[in-house]
C-alpha cells in the first residue's frame, strides 16, 4: 500500500511539474507578445507627434500665404463680398 501512494505521489510531483513548466513557457510567450505591443504602440505614438508637428508647420499662415501669392491669390477684397439670394 506505501508503495503504491509512493508511486501516485512520485507520478502527481512529475504531472505537477510537467503542468508548471508549460504554464511558466505560456507566461513568458504571453509576457513578450505584451512587450512587442507595447513597443509597438510606443512607436505609433512618436509618429503621431511627428504627424502633428507636420501638420502644425506645414498649416503655418505666413506659410499659406506666401504659397498663395506665389500663384496669383490674393486676400479677398470687400466688395468680393455679397449676399445670398440678394444684391451686395
Amino acid at each position: 500500500m506505501r508503495r503504491v501512494l509512493a508511486v501516485l505521489a512520485g507520478l502527481a510531483s512529475v504531472l505537477a511539474a510537467t503542468w508548471l513548466y508549460s504554464l511558466k513557457h505560456d507566461t513568458a510567450r504571453l509576457e513578450a507578445k505584451v512587450h512587442a505591443t507595447e513597443r509597438a504602440i510606443e512607436r505609433a505614438e512618436g509618429d503621431i507627434a511627428a504627424l502633428k508637428a507636420e501638420r502644425a508647420w506645414l498649416g503655418r499662415p505666413d506659410r499659406i500665404d506666401e504659397l498663395a501669392r506665389k500663384q496669383g491669390l490674393e486676400p479677398i477684397r470687400p466688395e468680393q463680398y455679397g449676399r445670398i439670394g440678394g444684391k451686395p
